[in-house]
């Protein structure tokens, strides 16, 4: 058979010579995100180079097809589009909004003052309330947020992550008052300080006391909210860093083995957590790339959670994870062209497998989301799920020539890269030695000259160009949002017994110096009234405010 190859393929490699003196290759780079080149053409021989035997079915042991025998067969994947802006109650209405358009989960966005710890009244807070999420100061606020909105009846993802275990809190009590067993809570919050410190900057403590809170919340949820996920491992902000795909899932699976360590290091059994475990990744626009990556990243976590953490449940094994297609990829101008990327950027991580999927919609490079065009976004999800046919099988592009070498290339290439950041002692050193920030900025830097030479093409940018889009309308929020975010802020301190506040953020404060847990304590801090800001500053005043050696 393998002598039939060889005389197939040196046929091959002859008609190619011939062709290519008559016909060139166009100009560019044939290549992947790292500079890999792509051969012309992928064969058999691509698949029995060692990868192939691994190639198991859907749903079984290494779970590279799939974490499921049937996948979306059964059910389909969770329609959960990010949102929020403004006041609770403007984000409230556009969560009901998204009901009514058929959305399947909700995805809270938060604004820059509740991520970073600050109150609306915040000195640092000025020209930020409201403009990039909605402004969460209070449980009056988380209340507002969910009104009208059944907690046991649609999950909930939180994108936050140094005060996640305030606005946990805060969503738990607001369970509790809407008479609910917070066990029957299902979503997500982030939770994933590490890729702060890495990608995006909106830590708060430093990464030792931050690392701590991480792992106490993943205890809490392991006890209290058996369907909750209590952290969401996020490639995603990595790769819009300016990562390759390799960086991105070495970088976010190393991640989780630090997190998965530290919550061993509390005395939790591995299998008593790690099912809940969850990750995020970015989709780009190389389809068979982002295809093949999501395949590796499931094929290297089983491993890691088999071999060295010696898990024994399969659902330690799984890495279920949520996917949002590439903001860094969206255009001013030529706008429109957006649509046409986020389409391309939803089957890829359809055909690679994910659990949940966000569609970036067409104006994201200019504002946040209208009505109109978030409702287009989640419409390109419905067409895939329910026109394209995409969804009928399992691991459609399993078998690939092409998909399959790629899978394996990324294990190796990921598993060598995590190799070294265990080398420099870590994820928490290398983070704190400005190692990982310069290896993505060497990439991000590598892809930038691309662009600007024309190397890699981006339509309507650098061919085929196009001027600035102006859209007819993009949502604004009004600059009075700060002023009316302050006035409830005012009236629900006026309206709170201070003195039980005092008591309780005292005993946050007790617990943190302790270094005992704290997240019964935060909890107890929000029912008892105290704001997001106060119970940051509590923390604050045991942890300190990070200051990094290195640029972020």
């Amino acid at each position: 058979m393998m002598d039939e190859l060889e005389k197939r393929y040196r046929e091959y490699l002859d008609a190619l010579k011939a062709h290519r003196g008559r016909y060139p290759d166009r100009e560019g780079a044939f290549e992947l995100d790292d500079g890999t080149p792509l051969d012309v053409v992928y064969t058999q021989k691509d698949l029995d180079e060692g990868f192939y035997p691994d190639l198991r079915m859907p749903g079984l042991y290494p779970f590279t097809r799939g974490i499921n025998p049937t996948m979306y067969r059964g059910r389909l994947w969770t329609m959960r589009q990010y949102a929020g802006f403004g006041t609770a109650q403007e984000s409230n209405r556009r969560y009901k909004y998204l009901l009514e358009q058929g959305q399947t989960g909700l995805s809270v966005a938060f604004d820059l003052p509740t991520q970073l710890g600050y109150d609306s009244d915040h000195a640092l807070s000025v020209g930020e309330v409201g403009k990039v999420g909605v402004a969460i100061d209070t449980l009056n606020d988380m209340r507002t947020l969910f009104d009208g909105i059944p907690l046991d009846k649609v999950s909930v993802s939180m994108t936050i992550n140094a005060t996640a275990p305030v606005l946990l809190a805060m969503l738990v009590a607001v369970a509790r008052e809407q008479g609910l067993d917070p066990a029957v809570l299902r979503g997500t919050v982030q939770n994933d300080v590490l890729k702060e410190y890495i990608a995006r900057g909106t830590y708060i403590f430093p990464p030792g006391p931050s690392l701590d809170l991480t792992s106490d919340l993943i205890r809490y949820c392991a006890e209290n909210l058996p369907k909750f996920n209590p952290v969401s491992i996020s490639g995603y902000h990595i790769r819009e860093a300016g990562s390759t795909a390799v960086q991105e899932v070495a970088f976010t699976l190393q991640d989780g083995v630090t997190y998965v360590q530290a919550a061993l290091d509390k005395g939790l059994d591995i299998d008593h957590f790690a099912p809940r475990l969850s990750f995020f990744f970015a989709a780009h626009s190389n389809l068979f790339e982002e295809v093949a990556k999501f395949r590796a990243a499931r094929t290297l976590w089983a491993r890691i959670m088999k071999e060295r953490f010696h898990a024994r449940k399969q659902r330690s094994m799984l890495l279920r994870f949520h996917t949002q297609t590439g903001g860094s990829t969206l255009t001013a101008r030529g706008a429109m062209n957006n649509v046409v990327r986020v389409t391309i950027q939803a089957l890829a991580a359809i055909l690679g497998g994910t659990q949940s999927l966000h569609t970036n919609a067409l104006d994201e490079a200019l504002a946040l989301p209208t009505e109109d065009t978030a409702r287009l976004a989640l419409r390109t999800q419905q067409v895939l799920a329910y026109e394209t046919h995409v969804a009928d099988t399992a691991d459609p592009l399993g078998g690939s020539y092409l998909v399959e070498r790629l899978t394996s290339d990324i294990i190796q290439k990921a598993e060598r890269l995590m190799q070294w950041v265990e080398s420099k002692g870590g994820m928490v050193k290398a983070i704190e030695d400005g190692l990982i920030n310069r290896k993505i900025d060497d990439a991000a830097y590598r892809q930038a000259r691309q662009m600007e030479t024309g190397t890699k093409k981006v339509v309507g940018v650098n061919c085929f160009e196009e001027p600035q889009t102006h859209l007819s309308s993009t949502l604004k929020v009004s600059e009075e949002t700060q002023a009316r975010q302050i006035d409830g802020l005012r009236a629900f301190k006026q309206s709170r017994d201070n003195t039980a506040v005092q008591g309780a953020l005292d005993a946050v404060s007790q617990a943190a110096r302790a270094q005992e847990p704290v997240m019964e304590t935060i909890v107890d801090a929000v029912e008892a009234g105290a704001t997001l800001g106060e119970i940051t500053s509590a923390l604050e005043s045991v942890f300190g405010r990070y200051r990094p050696r290195h640029r972020v």
